[in-house]
């Protein structure tokens, strides 16, 4: 290991930290070029600039972990080196640092195997959620092997610097003034340096995505995430006069039957039918947990493991073309309760201030409807019942004692345990959750009012476990295990309700909340947005599949249309059978912001930069094209305005 000059004897220990950190995390760097051989970039010039952008954040990174460190070596007096005191809190300390870390370069492994990138904004949000997160863990992967290993490859590494006499130097000699003063402000430099100045979308150099986030340094991604989970529009974006972001909204809104209630800064208007409007039909609204289009027969899959699907594909209302607004569930619930483009930071789900918004509710609500969310889960995890609860639903969860606030005024039902076959750490199985919401069906029907249901899956998720028996592939195997499942709980779903007296006055709404993944090379991986979605039991003259390009938002307006039904909106979807429809897809990260009409997708990020793009759907990649004005100020007109509206309390 390295030897220290003797002048610096006292801090040995914590120089040989160092360099062991910055070894360890190169050598995970390495580890995950080698993962994703055929993705990245092994340009040399390329290979070299990661290694060493990594390099550079990993030494912010440690330098942050040090400072404690440091400051208890800088002001010990020197008649206490050595002493049992601190003998005992540099053996603890640092052993417990050495376990925490290498369980974080375990945990990014992990991470990287789900999600293709280092620690971001999702391993913030899964921070709070710890029994969710914890139980996925336990049931995904065999821990006590995994902290077995950690634990003794953390005594080796200890054993390690009691080798190299790191410990006994550093017991052992005492540090002058000068020694102390110049370490502790060397530190606190290069602290303030990389606190003040370093922000971790610089280590974004790359076109290459994997390339940028192997650039990264975790731990470093995991702060800077931390600290931005909020970002405001106008600080950060390319923006304009709200005016004419709201006039280029507006024109683009507006149709034949659209009235404008308010002026200006607004998008709230009338929608009136030119048919007499559908008597109210029952709506069961299914948010399918990672249902990627590349999942189905329909488009392309051979596997076979969506047969129930690819079968109502033909028998429904079949959107072709539709993207996700994000790669998240609240994303995908936001875009379907509020029809708004994704906004950056984390989603108006989990956000505060969210309550008594316009949502789709509000029109089920002033036709007399009865609204509903089912989850398998407890909905306290990602804020799900706050939002629901304060948005005109009725709560049905699997609590685990978790409360509502007082100013939520809703009803909350819990799943009882007799009501369960099937449990993981994500909440009960499809076909539990289903049965369920049957069972409300039933009362609610007897009531004689029209309801409305939402229901959210959970079954399609890591550890992708589900009763066994039901379907050809051992419960626990693979996603393509957990997408058939789902796909027979769907079948058994709507075997049971044809049974219903309710079923043939109830229309019956599918699509995914986002894909099973969004990673891919570039900034912008446009293929892993393509969801599916379906209208059921709608009259079989309606049936046809929408080839048209739309997005999420677009869904509640369409039905909305089919059904003829004149309300109010704030929503920024359109019905995409309109005429007057024009072809355009809204989707984004926690950062980036898009929008996609055919093959042409501008891309808007933070520090206000903007990219243009083609692309190819062949290869599904973006070639960088000249930068079209007319684009750009219509992509930042649909963020600005979403963003203005929400921040300024205008959607409630």
């Amino acid at each position: 290991m390295y030897k220290f000059s003797s002048a610096y004897s006292r801090y040995t220990l914590l120089a040989q930290f160092v360099i062991w950190f910055l070894l360890l995390s190169q050598f995970l760097r390495i580890g995950f070029f080698i993962w994703q051989f055929d993705e990245v970039s092994w340009n040399i010039l390329d290979v070299f600039r990661t290694l060493l952008t990594g390099l550079f954040f990993d030494f912010g990174t440690i330098t942050f972990i040090s400072i404690g460190s440091v400051v208890y070596y800088s002001l010990l007096p020197n008649k206490w080196i050595g002493s049992l005191m601190d003998k005992i809190l540099v053996y603890f300390f640092t052993t417990l640092t050495i376990f925490v870390l290498v369980f974080t370069f375990f945990a990014e492994l992990t991470f990287w195997d789900e999600f293709k990138a280092r620690f971001n904004f999702i391993a913030v949000d899964y921070l709070i959620y710890t029994y969710e997160v914890v139980a996925n863990i336990q049931q995904s992967y065999p821990l006590p092997v995994l902290i077995g290993g950690i634990a003794v490859l953390t005594f080796a590494f200890v054993y390690l610097f009691y080798k190299t006499q790191a410990f006994a130097k550093t017991f052992a000699t005492t540090a002058t003034l000068k020694t102390r003063l110049s370490v502790l402000g060397a530190t606190i430099i290069i602290a303030l340096f990389f606190g003040f100045f370093i922000t971790n979308n610089q280590a974004e150099w790359s076109s290459n995505r994997y390339n940028a986030e192997i650039s990264k340094s975790g731990i470093y991604s995991f702060f800077a995430a931390f600290r931005n989970n909020q970002i405001k529009y106008v600080d950060f974006y390319t923006s304009t006069d709200n005016d004419k972001a709201f006039d280029c909204i507006r024109k683009k809104l507006e149709n034949s039957n659209t009235v404008y209630l308010k002026k200006e800064h607004s998008i709230h208007r009338k929608i009136t039918s030119i048919q007499p409007s559908n008597a109210n039909k029952n709506v069961v609204f299914i948010l399918v947990e990672s249902l990627s289009a590349s999942f189905l027969k329909e488009f392309g899959n051979e596997e076979k493991i969506t047969p129930f699907l690819d079968s109502l594909a033909q028998k429904s209302i079949f959107f072709d073309d539709l993207y996700a607004t994000g790669n998240r569930t609240v994303r995908g619930m936001e875009a379907v309760t509020l029809c708004i483009p994704p906004t950056p930071g984390q989603s108006i789900v989990k956000r505060p201030n969210n309550q008594n918004l316009y949502t789709v509710s509000n029109v089920f609500k002033s036709r007399n409807y009865d609204c509903n969310f089912f989850y398998g889960g407890d909905g306290y995890f990602d804020n799900m019942n706050a939002y629901f609860g304060g948005n005109g639903f009725a709560i049905y969860d699997r609590g685990r004692g978790s409360v509502l606030s007082d100013e939520i005024k809703t009803v909350r039902h819990n799943i009882t345990d007799n009501e369960v076959t099937f449990e993981n750490a994500w909440g009960i199985c499809d076909e539990d959750i289903f049965n369920k919401m049957l069972k409300v069906a039933d009362l609610q029907y007897k009531t004689g009012k029209p309801f409305f249901n939402f229901v959210m899956t959970t079954s399609n998720h890591r550890p992708f476990t589900y009763p066994s028996g039901k379907i050809d592939i051992t419960s626990g195997t693979n996603r393509e295990g957990a997408v058939k499942y789902t796909d027979f709980a769907l079948k058994e779903l709507f075997k049971k309700a044809k049974t219903k007296p309710w079923f043939k006055n109830t229309v019956f709404v599918i699509i995914a909340d986002h894909c099973a993944s969004s990673a891919g090379k570039d900034e912008i991986d446009v293929a892993n947005y393509h969801i599916p979605a379906f209208i059921v039991n709608l009259p079989e003259k309606s049936n046809q599949k929408i080839t048209k390009q739309c997005s999420q938002i677009d869904l509640w307006p369409t039905l909305f249309g089919l059904f003829h039904w004149n309300y109010e909106s704030d929503f920024f979807g359109k019905n995409v059978l309109d005429q007057n429809y024009e072809e355009r897809a809204l989707m984004g990260t926690y950062r980036k912001l898009v929008l996609m009409k055919k093959e042409k997708v501008m891309i808007l990020s933070d520090q206000r930069k903007q990219a243009f793009y083609a692309w190819n759907k062949n290869n599904n990649r973006l070639k960088a094209i000249p930068m079209n004005s007319t684009f750009l100020n219509e992509t930042i007109a649909w963020y600005q305005t979403a963003d203005f509206l929400f921040t300024n309390k205008l959607l409630q």
